[in-house]
């Protein structure tokens, strides 16, 4: 078995192969083949998922680690190879040790979800494990697909709403694309600093259209833009479907070192700070006026909404040294203690909102 690296995923619960645990005195010899052939034995007789229904502690950990040994060859040589071929991915196809990062999160995941399947569905005898599973691959990750897109509150079967197809004009680019940005809010991966995978999805567009020379992530960008615009015209679907699933992602680390990152300055930093605010205060707005017109009461609204866009540390203090500068938000989230201060805030926020012709303040 060649030394797969351990990620982020590994690491937060233990390794994948222990994941599980079982009785002391079923504990079979430590070598790993015998552990193997335990599971088999146990395969053959028909035993494998009542047995590990009844461990726990060690034993089940022994049992799930050889499950581990057993499924991770089957699902990269008959899933994962030739899921990474049809992404263009031909160096993470060759081995598991070449998977790019965010291509070893989804083998782990797909390993971790065959053997949660064949530790809960192996009841009858089993004379040929690999072969098992390998018929179980797809309805195993596709069931903890599904399972995981539902945690995130994504749609765990992204199609596209005959309201959304209407609203699009059926274009068949458009709905497609459409439907690629419900798929992306339900997963895990990230796009490195962007939101969406424009360069990929650039490439579908060629694809689908014959246009190559037209689709670039620039004008992918305005099309994401506008089916996104249409999808909002609905604001509690796209809340639902889009909004929240998308704000689970884990936003993306940058990997090299904070003195080699030397940002280009094309305006006074004072000018980035107030682009920013500007850009908080709206997102504010706009919360609050959707759930004050929902009937919720609008000073506690103001006031969880405030803390929550303003006590998150500004963006543009990213590009510069820690305590370099003033923090322009000191002191917002604190005033809310103040009466007369939410008060004051309540009704300007509500005169913003009635100016645009929304809600007239309560």
């Amino acid at each position: 078995m060649p030394a797969i690296r351990v990620n982020s995923k590994q690491t937060r619960n233990g390794s994948r192969a222990g994941l599980y645990a079982s009785r002391a005195s079923m504990r079979p010899a430590d070598d790993p083949e015998s552990r193997i052939a335990w599971l088999r034995d146990l395969a053959r007789e028909g035993r494998l998922a009542g047995t590990a229904a009844e461990l726990d502690g060690a034993t089940r950990r022994e049992l799930t680690g050889a499950a581990y040994d057993v499924v991770w060859p089957v699902v990269f040589a008959r899933l994962t190879r030739r899921v990474e071929r049809n992404r263009g991915h031909l160096l993470c196809a060759t081995r598991v040790d070449r998977l790019a990062d965010e291509c070893l999160d989804r083998f782990h995941d797909d390993v971790e979800a065959v053997i949660e399947d064949l530790l809960t569905h192996a009841r009858q005898p089993i004379e040929h494990l690999e072969a098992w599973i390998t018929v179980r691959l797809t309805p195993a990750t596709v069931d903890a697909h599904r399972r995981s897109r539902g945690r995130r509150g994504a749609l765990q079967r992204p199609r596209l709403p005959g309201w959304l197809d209407d609203a699009l004009g059926h274009d068949p680019w458009l709905t497609a694309l459409a439907v690629e940005i419900l798929v992306w809010v339900g997963v895990s991966a990230t796009a490195g600093t962007q939101t969406w995978p424009l360069e990929a999805w650039a490439q579908r567009r060629g694809q689908r259209t014959g246009d190559w020379t037209g689709s670039d992530p620039a004008l992918v960008a305005g099309e994401v833009e506008r089916v996104l615009a249409v999808m909002r015209s609905r604001p509690e679907w796209y809340e639902s479907y889009v909004e929240r699933p998308l704000g689970a992602k884990q936003a993306p680390v940058a990997s090299a070192p904070a003195d080699e990152i030397v940002p280009l300055v094309l305006a006074e930093p004072h000018a980035h700070v107030d682009a920013e605010l500007l850009r908080l205060a709206a997102e504010a707005v706009h919360a609050i006026d959707h759930r004050v017109s929902r009937g919720e009461q609008a000073e506690a609204v103001v006031i969880e909404v405030i803390r929550t866009v303003f006590g998150r540390p500004l963006a543009e203090g990213l590009s510069r040294a820690p305590h370099a500068t003033a923090d322009p938000l000191g002191g917002v989230t604190g005033a809310l203690a103040d009466v007369a201060t939410v008060n004051r805030i309540t009704q300007t926020v509500l005169a913003i909102i009635a100016g645009q012709g929304r809600h007239s303040p309560a």
